[in-house]
């Protein structure tokens, strides 16, 4: 890919000046080519969205000024957001938040780049939250106000063949492939699209510098296999190792704020962190489910280190956000979103909360001495898909959906302990996504959670009621 500073498409024609002027023949400068137009190269995508905004993330091949054009669906008023101005220090992404919205509405939109439409093969869309609680249009006098249904796509582990840099270690063929999943994702039209890490792979060659990272970062995104997905829905995500720096990053990474700042750049997520406290953790609420999307990486102590007095994951100032948070929230299902697996109680040589051992037990008791209900786990990493089960005494049992890979390789667990706490009948060791069906009236509200292969298919499905998330009284 050219540099985003150079586009080929866009420089002007430099023409020689005449090497010899005479008083018979005129010297004129050859006139400047045409000046052609920015086209997006990635995009548009839908990110972070509350009752009354939206932003919009997407990403061109040269300087343009970029608004959003928006109606609501079947038609209405247009309106246009201010614009905003692709420079060559952003590679030319940018995110415009569309505000001034109407509530539990659905949007279509178009991307100006300089006043001219940018070609998409359909029209994208997005919609607002909508209000549902203490609001008698979704009253129901036997079971109160109702939340809206929907659905929930997730997976981890995006690799981009890149061959000049690409890892050797899969026999026979490459390390990334199957990018078809990502049209299957698409076409099983999510409300929301959770990234659980490792989305891009920086290569050995990318995390030395900051603009080389930001290049792994813009090269990933503008794969092709991409787009319809990134048109789909609304999407966050979170960062594991390999889309944060080198394998098994922890805080000494020198880059870590410029991995920050280009990680920001790229995934729409809104706030991250809080005053003070670095990182990219924040909580996501969309109706009755609360997300807590962690940083496993910004604040890490080493996973090997022996002696450290106390040694963390998630960091002091994190981990009392986290357990305020989900005090605070009132959702009937609160779904911790993690990079690594959190429940596996026995260290392997794989990554996971369990080389914190003392932290993560910490918080178990907490989640328990508090009666913190509807608590699920989603991680990533594994190269496998999982559900693992622990069950507590006099508690509810926590549940960690592990989903991976999407498009890197992918294997089975190589340590018998990883199965420890497996439920039967849910390991996948292929590429695979997965998504999770939320619906039902209040008070039986349902998760339905499903893993498909990468052309679609349904390999299992598990259900979880409310009531079987919260303590018996």
């Amino acid at each position: 890919m050219a540099d985003p500073g150079t586009r080929p498409n866009a420089r002007r024609s430099a023409g020689l000046a005449p090497a010899l002027c005479t008083a018979a023949l005129l010297c004129l400068a050859p006139a400047p080519g045409p000046v052609l137009a920015a086209d997006l190269v990635a995009g548009p995508m839908a990110g972070h969205r509350d009752a009354r905004s939206t932003l919009i993330w997407l990403q061109a091949d040269g300087p343009a000024s970029a608004r959003i054009e928006y109606w609501p669906e079947g038609g209405g008023r247009r309106k246009a957001t201010a614009a905003v101005r692709l420079e060559a220090g952003a590679q030319f992404a940018a995110q415009i938040a569309v505000d001034g919205l109407a509530p539990g509405t659905t949007y279509q939109y178009r991307v100006l780049l300089d006043a001219r439409e940018a070609r998409l093969p359909q029209t994208p869309a997005f919609r607002t939250e909508g209000l549902w609680q203490w609001r008698n249009h979704s009253y129901n006098p036997a079971l109160g106000h109702q939340p809206r249904d929907f659905r929930v796509a997730f997976g981890s582990c995006a690799y981009v063949n890149d061959p000049p840099f690409d890892r050797s270690i899969r026999p026979g063929g490459p390390y990334g492939g199957g990018y078809g999943i990502f049209d299957r994702i698409a076409q099983a039209r999510p409300d929301l699209m959770l990234w659980l890490g490792d989305n891009t792979y920086l290569r050995e060659a990318d995390y030395g510098s900051p603009g080389a990272i930001a290049a792994r970062y813009r090269r990933d995104r503008a794969h092709p296999s991409l787009q319809a997905l990134l048109r789909t829905g609304h999407h966050y995500a979170i960062w594991d190792d390999h889309d944060f720096g080198p394998n098994d990053a922890n805080a000494s990474f020198t880059y870590k704020a410029e991995a920050l700042e280009v990680f920001r750049r790229y995934w729409p997520n809104g706030a991250g962190g809080m005053p003070g406290t670095p990182g990219i953790f924040r909580v996501v609420s969309h109706y009755d489910v609360d997300f807590f999307l962690l940083d496993t990486r910004f604040h890490r102590d080493a996973d090997a280190a022996q002696g450290l007095e106390h040694k963390s994951m998630l960091g002091a100032a994190q981990l009392r956000w986290l357990k305020n948070a989900l005090i605070a929230s009132t959702a009937n299902f609160r779904v911790i979103v993690a990079g690594g697996q959190m429940l596996k109680t026995v260290p392997a040589k794989v990554e996971g909360w369990s080389h914190f051992a003392e932290e993560r037990r910490a918080f178990l008791e907490w989640l328990a001495d508090n009666r913190v209900p509807g608590v699920l786990f989603l991680s990533g990493d594994r190269h496998h898909t999982v559900l693992t089960r622990l069950p507590r005494e006099d508690a509810y049992p926590l549940f960690d959906f592990t989903c991976s890979p999407l498009t890197a390789g992918a294997h089975a667990p190589r340590a018998a302990e990883d199965m420890a706490l497996a439920e039967p009948g849910t390991l996948v060791a292929r590429r695979n996504f997965c998504t999770i069906d939320v619906g039902g009236p209040w008070g039986e509200r349902t998760l339905t959670l499903r893993a498909h292969d990468g052309d679609g298919h349904e390999l299992w499905k598990r259900e979880l009621g409310a009531r079987e998330l919260r303590y018996v009284r």
